[in-house]
């Protein structure tokens, strides 16, 4: 039998029909389940995008022929038919591995919906017993003034929230073990399916077992998705733009020495670059904020043109002192005819 999408590129052929639409997304779904391929991969997502689009046709075929109603009872529907009642939570589970944050609270908000729609029905032909969650309308009004009355008396609303708490954590539990067994019992009628030939009330079992596992489900992903919606809704704008950090003056080159007069002897040679003692560049940065325990420098504009002045002065009466030029030249040429250390007699006994 040709899968949906073989049809759709064949010219000329008939409309896939509904038993196949339904069993390629589920098929789909399934593999991409059992797969370690990342699901933000673009063939994943290619293949999540040709189910989505296969389960909605199905769906709309679904409505179209009104093959459930809420007048009838579980026992009126044909074993044939069952499956179609896992269309939505299939849809819904294939749209929220769709990756996208631009899109995404649409996305999720669209997902539950398909979810709360497969619980109501569900729960009309009275399939298993649960509680519906509430609405997307209702569940946010309620989290609005559950954090008002808890911020207006946080003390009042602690015992129902631990009560709360604890009835929340039971049931998941007992779905959890409820989930485990129905899972083992799945996979024994699924061995028999495969193997041949089965009676109708083996495969009726099988498929009430798959929607009461997705019951299980659905349950739980409408209350992450709650939680996500929240998240989304208080996240910033994406497009906002980010804060720029204040930007430093760039440092201009200089000789650090120990005092004056090493800074005129030792000079570099260079009169255009800068020199100054310990004293003086610790002084320098006390001004400008630059110090650890000063912060974030402020602005240095009326002290780097004091700077400025300071080191023009230097420059003009290193310049002009010959006596400091003629000194450094002895010193020069002494150690020329020296080695180092020569006189120094200290500590030689």
């Amino acid at each position: 039998m040709a899968c949906a999408e073989e049809r759709e590129q064949t010219p000329g052929a008939p409309p896939p029909r509904l038993a196949d639409l339904l069993e390629s997304g589920w098929k789909l779904y399934e593999e991409l389940e059992r797969s370690d391929e990342p699901t933000n991969s673009d063939s994943v997502q290619v293949k999540i995008k040709r189910g989505v689009k296969q389960l909605e046709e199905a769906a709309g075929m679904v409505s179209q022929i009104d093959l459930f109603s809420r007048n009838e009872e579980l026992d009126e529907i044909s074993t044939a038919d069952l499956k179609f009642l896992l269309l939505p939570a299939l849809l819904a589970a294939l749209l929220m591995k769709q990756v996208g944050v631009a899109q995404r609270l649409e996305r999720v908000q669209t997902a539950r919906a398909h979810l709360m729609n497969f619980l109501r029905r569900c729960k009309d032909y009275n399939i298993s017993s649960f509680h519906m969650p509430r609405d997307a309308q209702g569940a946010q009004e309620e989290t609005a003034s559950g954090a008002e009355t808890d911020t207006a008396s946080p003390a009042h609303q602690a015992q129902p929230d631990l009560i709360a708490m604890a009835t929340q954590r039971q049931a998941k539990i007992e779905r959890y073990k409820q989930q485990k067994q129905t899972e083992q019992k799945l996979a024994e009628l699924r061995a028999l399916l495969d193997g041949g030939s089965v009676d109708e009330e083996v495969t009726r079992e099988f498929y009430l077992l798959q929607v009461r596992r997705w019951i299980t489900l659905a349950l739980e992903e409408v209350e992450s998705i709650d939680q996500e919606v929240q998240i989304l809704r208080m996240m910033p704008a994406l497009n906002q733009a980010p804060v720029q950090k204040p930007r430093r003056a760039p440092m201009k080159p200089f000789i650090l020495t120990k005092d004056a007069a090493q800074a005129k002897v030792f000079g570099a040679g260079y009169p255009s670059l800068a020199t100054m003692t310990v004293n003086d560049w610790y002084e320098q940065h006390r001004r400008r904020g630059c110090l650890p325990d000063q912060g974030i420098p402020q602005s240095t504009a009326g002290v780097d043109a004091e700077e400025r002045e300071k080191e023009e002065k230097e420059r003009k009466e290193e310049e002009d002192d010959e006596e400091a030029l003629q000194k450094a030249r002895d010193w020069d040429n002494w150690k020329d005819t020296h080695r180092r250390g020569y006189g120094n007699r200290q500590n030689m006994g």
